[in-house]
């Protein structure tokens, strides 16, 4: 059976969840969530995920909802991504909880704020504040990968698809590869597994189909 996500482009939150499930090497399926349209707060949405977030993975009678949930449950069901040891798979958790609360969670906002926000109300202040919170969270990841390959162990793990989640994303959101050349190198190797995809090219949804 084809597991569905319930998916939007613009989103690195599901862009953790489509990489997982894309080099898994699992069947899936993107389903559009027209998420700037209002669709993520219908009573139809609501249904499925009555937090009315993105993205949402549906895989026969199971129902999951948050990135990282999905990632582990892609983990469990294919033995990829969760580290090789006890230790490690404590450890990874450790950065996709780092991630979200402090990396994924300022790079979503900021990014928000900077592009989709109308302009009228975007803060200058509020702005420079979350990106100055952002220069901290890229200054821990940048020197934790300093002489290594990966964020945990010797390959791939929920750590890497979890924190690389908005770092493709081509709109500003205070974030300059050229900046950290160990984040730098880190995302060239997860952009050569086999099977990866630019968010745009994984998911529906992008800025352009509503005209920015």
């Amino acid at each position: 059976m084809t597991i569905q996500l319930h998916c939007f482009g613009e989103s690195g939150n599901c862009y953790k969840a489509a990489l997982a499930l894309q080099l898994a090497g699992l069947d899936w399926e993107p389903v559009f969530v027209d998420f700037f349209n209002g669709a993520a707060r219908s009573p139809e949405y609501r249904a499925i995920n009555p937090m009315g977030e993105a993205p949402v993975l549906v895989d026969g009678d199971i129902t999951l909802s948050q990135s990282g949930v999905i990632q582990q449950y892609i983990t469990d069901k294919t033995g990829r991504f969760g580290g090789a040891s006890q230790a490690e798979t404590y450890e990874v958790l450790r950065w996709v909880l780092w991630d979200n609360h402090k990396f994924s969670s300022q790079a979503g906002m900021t990014r928000f704020l900077m592009n989709f926000l109308p302009e009228k109300h975007r803060n200058a202040d509020v702005i420079e504040f979350s990106k100055g919170r952002l220069k901290a969270a890229y200054a821990v990841l940048n020197a934790h990968l300093e002489g290594r390959d990966w964020i945990v162990g010797d390959g791939i793990t929920n750590a890497d698809l979890s924190c690389c989640g908005y770092l493709y994303y081509p709109e500003p959101f205070g974030f300059d590869r050229a900046d950290w050349p160990h984040i730098d190198a880190w995302l060239t190797r997860i952009a050569a597994q086999p099977g990866w995809k630019h968010p745009y090219d994984l998911m529906p949804g992008r800025p352009s189909d509503r005209g920015l």
